[in-house]
């Protein structure tokens, strides 16, 4: 919902901080790179057992994944190679945030299968990135649905500032990790099932009317030529 509704408001505001890191220098793959810097200390903070201190990495974790597309678009270095940075890097820090809450969880005195959860909510959060990327290399839309990265991140962001309520905001994550990835789905097969008429080969296109066919014009000029040879019959 986030993509959808307030991307545009988002690159608008963070425009001209992408400027001004074009003129000091910074190029968007650095940020990028400063960003997993930052999800593996998320990470790291988070399995320590300070929640607080996870929370406020997340943050900073979360920043760098606003600017560094501004700073390609505003360097214009906006290429493929860097949104398949970008796209990997979002995984990779995904990963890592819920590795540092399965890691957390060992440390409990029963933890049970609460990091199993953690696992769940992190394929299940895998399902709908993975939708989406597929139907767009088949052409087709694959955004939407009721949850994407950002609302994922702020469901966690509450978890890990109410550390009690930590687990029930991870099965909630799970149900709406699994909706939206049943809605893109969705979306995607019947966008998938739409008939699509083959394009016709260009020697079967109509040719306006009073036009000879190439091979029409060839029997007439071997004709001619047949005719203004010495000896030729006349036609009657």
């Amino acid at each position: 919902m986030f993509d959808g509704r307030f991307r545009d408001q988002v690159d608008a505001w963070v425009r001209p901080v992408g400027r001004s890191a074009k003129r000091a220098g910074i190029s968007a793959d650095l940020i990028t790179v400063i960003g997993l810097a930052m999800a593996v200390a998320c990470a790291v903070a988070i399995g320590a057992g300070a929640l607080r201190l996870g929370l406020l990495l997340m943050i900073l974790t979360g920043i760098p994944d606003l600017l560094d597309g501004a700073v390609a678009k505003a360097s214009g270095t906006a290429s493929q190679r860097g949104a398949f940075f970008d796209s990997v890097s979002d995984r990779i820090t995904d990963a890592l945030l819920l590795g540092g809450i399965a890691w957390y969880f060992t440390t409990l005195d029963q933890p049970g299968a609460l990091p199993v959860l953690a696992f769940v909510a992190m394929a299940t959060g895998a399902l709908p990135s993975y939708i989406r990327a597929k139907a767009e290399a088949l052409g087709i839309d694959g955004k939407g649905g009721l949850v994407e990265r950002a609302e994922r991140f702020i469901l966690l962001g509450l978890g890990l500032l109410f550390d009690r309520f930590l687990v029930p905001v991870l099965v909630i994550l799970v149900v709406l990790n699994l909706a939206t990835a049943a809605q893109r789905f969705v979306n995607v097969w019947r966008g998938a099932s739409a008939p699509v008429r083959p394009a016709r080969p260009a020697a079967a296109r109509r040719r306006p009317r009073g036009t000879a066919s190439p091979a029409t014009e060839r029997w007439l000029a071997r004709r001619e030529a047949a005719r203004a040879r010495p000896g030729a019959r006349r036609a009657d």
